[in-house]
């Protein structure tokens, strides 16, 4: 994780290109300090989370998570959840600039940034059905915010959209034309809100999503996850995923 500077805007970069900057728990730790750093007021005016290389990230890291013992994955899910905290209880706006595909943990953190800047190639996937965890980041609250009653058949599925397709369902508030432009766009966004928005901290306290309903759902979250993990369910997942990476290796 890096943390940029464009003038009065912060940047916190998903840095890990290598993995697709897929987060490890010290990068969700990182990346939670640098935002309520950044997110007190008196260090940047606005906060744009963007990635490096051609991911915004690729969520969680999953060969890192294989054996993870009970205690090791609470510790990630709260790491998670708190992300979605540090967002929200900035004084400033955060806006996510997609820059590529955007996966589970990754793509839920977004959920909570006041806007979405993306191209047709940033995608977005929440694969959690699929490998046997749960959703979280609060966003069995924040998503149906956005999508509606859309939000069940996109976790179900756990299909990977693109970028027009995540636009015209809300996920992408800003849609450019090519990877280059979706930082200088994001940027111009925050910009814009903040040069001349003289109530804009107010009404990030008006119009984000209420702290309670938030929490409740992060509680939820919590709980179903751990009813998910006790049922074996994560653990065959992540192994079968596991499985198929190094079988599509091998036929390379």
């Amino acid at each position: 994780m890096v943390v940029e500077r464009k003038g009065s805007i912060g940047i916190v970069r998903l840095d890990r290109p290598y993995k697709l900057n897929a987060l490890s728990v010290p990068m969700l730790e990182d990346v939670g300090d640098a935002l309520r750093f950044l997110g007190a007021g008196e260090e940047a005016a606005g906060i744009v989370i963007t990635g490096s290389g051609r991911a915004f990230s690729a969520g969680d890291d999953l060969p890192a998570t294989d054996n993870l013992s009970e205690s090791d994955f609470a510790t990630l899910l709260a790491r998670f959840q708190d992300l979605t905290r540090a967002v929200l209880a900035t004084e400033v706006p955060v806006v996510a600039a997609l820059n590529g595909i955007a996966v589970g943990g990754a793509a839920e953190l977004t959920l909570a940034c006041d806007a979405r800047v993306g191209h047709p190639g940033s995608d977005f996937m929440f694969p959690e059905n699929d490998v046997g965890l749960t959703i979280s980041n609060a966003s069995t609250y924040l998503l149906p915010l956005i999508v509606g009653r859309r939000a069940l058949p996109l976790v179900l599925d756990a299909r990977r959209i693109d970028g027009t397709e995540a636009h015209r369902l809300g996920l992408i508030d800003y849609l450019v034309d090519a990877p280059q432009e979706v930082l200088p766009k994001a940027i111009e966004v925050v910009r814009r809100w903040v040069e001349r928005g003289l109530s804009t901290r107010f009404h990030l306290e008006l119009l984000r999503p209420p702290a309670d309903r938030v929490e409740a759902a992060i509680a939820r979250e919590n709980q179903v996850g751990h009813e998910a993990w006790g049922s074996g369910a994560p653990q065959a997942g992540i192994k079968r995923f596991l499985e198929e990476q190094d079988a599509r290796r091998s036929a390379r």
